[in-house]
């Protein structure tokens, strides 16, 4: 079994901007920045040959390189904040290839995502952290904007079965950028 989620990396110029914004929520656990992404599609864990045939159905999909831009900070949980994150400002291409991303993971076998795609970077997890000290975070950071940056691949990840689940390795790259290449 290997434990999968595909997504889009953040460049080193963005994540240091994300890493100023992890302080002032106590006990939070911080995610490193390394481990900064955008989620498309969580897989979760699945037999290795099953994550062949998504990285088959992955390997199909056409991409074009493309630019985000990050906005706001938000938390997931409601009254009972688990996570903080910061925004990512929604385009037609993002949610093309969001949506590219669903049904090659269908056609792989697997179900399909019962949550609404909100495109985010988790910057921290919480745990029994109290909604009002959240939501003062929230309120002092929500400003928070990044500059355009360029999306020229999607990554297939690994990560550990656990809470946070880093570190992610890349295991796979669309366009894969071994082709061509000789061994």
């Amino acid at each position: 079994m290997i434990r999968l989620f595909t997504a889009l990396e953040i460049p080193d110029e963005i994540a240091e901007r994300l890493v100023r914004l992890q302080r002032g929520i106590e006990g939070a656990r911080w995610i490193e920045q390394e481990d900064f992404h955008i989620t498309l599609r969580f897989i979760g864990d699945i037999p290795e040959d099953v994550a062949d045939d998504v990285d088959a159905a992955l390997a199909e999909i056409p991409f074009t390189p493309f630019e985000l831009e990050l906005e706001g900070v938000g938390a997931f949980g409601g009254t009972k904040p688990h996570a903080v994150w910061a925004g990512v400002k929604m385009t037609e291409p993002l949610k093309l290839l969001q949506q590219r991303h669903e049904s090659a993971i269908r056609r792989a076998g697997l179900p399909p995502e019962t949550r609404n795609y909100a495109p985010h970077v988790t910057l921290a997890r919480l745990r029994g952290r109290e909604a009002d000290e959240v939501y003062r975070y929230i309120e002092a950071n929500n400003l928070f904007a990044s500059p355009r940056f360029e999306v020229t691949r999607a990554v297939l990840f690994s990560s550990r079965a656990s809470t946070g689940g880093g570190p992610y390795v890349v295991e796979r790259t669309y366009p894969d950028e071994t082709f061509g290449e000789e061994d």
